[in-house]
């Protein structure tokens, strides 16, 4: 089922004149594997509230991973918003592991013989890709079902500003921002982290949700690429350098009430939950240091008369963002929906440890299966719909 052609913009030129004086609010879809069905949950719930004529309400969209995913569908639809959040729903809800990576039983045979091939001689491993899991199945998915040309006639249109997807650089050590943008936006370089432009495809997707060990790291021009999340310091970084004004992130992860309690073990912790801390790190630590940092600014900025700023050639801004995250443990969720797993992966995510409690954070990433991602879709609803009005408020939409 290919992706629908979506609609034109209702937008007439005076309105879209008119929205010009409007702040450009960036979204900030972050990484996570599976857990990025929570995301669509926001959006359907965002789609709802507003009404059914407004224009795209994020002229500038990031991703990273699997928030990647999400970010194109929205880029590729922003004529008609609605209609680009159902069709993310669409895919979402029906997913199965087998349209991700492969999960029969010679595909996963195959794979594991090449990472054990790939220990043993060093030359195999130049050759070939070696990962844990085959998603060569993801590749084929989304050349299928995304328009890729649809980005640029919509940033002619006015429909969107720029959409950016972050992936890491395993020879640079660079967190690039491969984005295509309005003419306006030009390329930036700071400390370890760079944007280029380009003309979003497959293996740019392929590469930003490339997980380090799961899934192989992908080729785009001169260096290969892995997941975007590592070492991304700056997550939202990408949408300011891209023209947002304000920023909406939609993380993935339940933001820590208290500290967890320290908790006397027996047993040495499987291999499942030393990778599922590992992922956790890669995928949420940054995202909350950087907008602490951010609102650290916007504190101290507050501080400072305008006409010093001016008068010192300072050109920094406040920058109001929102965040919406999980109100639940996704890892718990995903210990729930465990066996709707197929059989062969079962087998391979129970040898690693991923089938027991200390092992769901792991799961979480990887259960790529109908009914978790449909439960993660409908908290993600109930969680933005509890937060109506301020989203309202935040977009611009009274």
């Amino acid at each position: 089922m290919h992706w629908k052609k979506c609609r034109q913009s209702r937008l007439s030129v005076s309105e879209e004149k008119t929205n010009l004086n409007i702040p450009k609010v960036g979204l900030v879809l972050t990484g996570g594997g599976a857990r990025a069905a929570y995301q669509v949950g926001v959006l359907r719930a965002i789609a709802e509230i507003l009404p059914d004529t407004t224009h795209n309400p994020f002229p500038v969209i990031c991703g990273t991973s699997a928030g990647a995913i999400n970010a194109t569908g929205l880029a590729v639809s922003a004529d008609y918003f609605h209609e680009g959040v159902r069709q993310l729903e669409a895919v979402w809800a029906n997913f199965h592991v087998n349209q991700i990576y492969r999960s029969d039983l010679i595909g996963v045979l195959n794979n594991t013989g090449r990472c054990l091939l790939s220990l043993i001689s060093s030359e195999f491993g130049k050759q070939q890709a070696v990962s844990l899991l085959d998603n060569s199945p993801l590749g084929k998915l989304i050349g299928h079902r995304f328009p890729f040309r649809a980005i640029q006639k919509n940033i002619r249109s006015g429909a969107l500003h720029a959409l950016g997807l972050t992936a890491w650089g395993y020879t640079s050590g660079q967190s690039v921002t491969f984005y295509q943008a309005a003419k306006s936006v030009a390329p930036w370089k700071r400390a370890q982290r760079v944007g280029v432009a380009s003309r979003i495809g497959v293996n740019h997707l392929m590469a930003s949700s490339a997980i380090p060990f799961i899934f192989p790291a992908v080729r785009i021009n001169r260096e290969y690429f892995g997941d975007g999340s590592m070492r991304q310091m700056t997550p939202i970084s990408p949408a300011l350098h891209l023209g947002a004004e304000k920023v909406m992130i939609i993380g993935v992860h339940k933001m820590a009430d208290a500290l967890p309690s320290r908790v006397k073990v027996s047993n040495y912790p499987p291999l499942a939950q030393i990778a599922g801390h590992a992922l956790s790190s890669i995928f949420i630590d940054s995202l909350e240091v950087d907008l602490e940092r951010l609102r650290r600014i916007n504190k101290t900025l507050s501080l400072i008369p305008p006409n010093t700023l001016k008068e010192h050639n300072t050109f920094l801004r406040p920058v109001e963002s929102m965040m919406i995250t999980p109100s639940e443990e996704i890892n718990e969720i995903a210990q729930q929906y465990a066996q709707t797993l197929p059989t062969v992966m079962r087998f391979l995510y129970r040898a690693v440890g991923a089938m027991g409690p200390n092992g769901s954070t792991l799961l979480s990433y990887v259960l790529f299966e109908a009914p978790f991602c449909q439960a993660l879709i409908e908290m993600g609803y109930r969680d933005a719909i509890r937060q109506k009005s301020e989203i309202l408020q935040f977009i611009g939409i009274k």
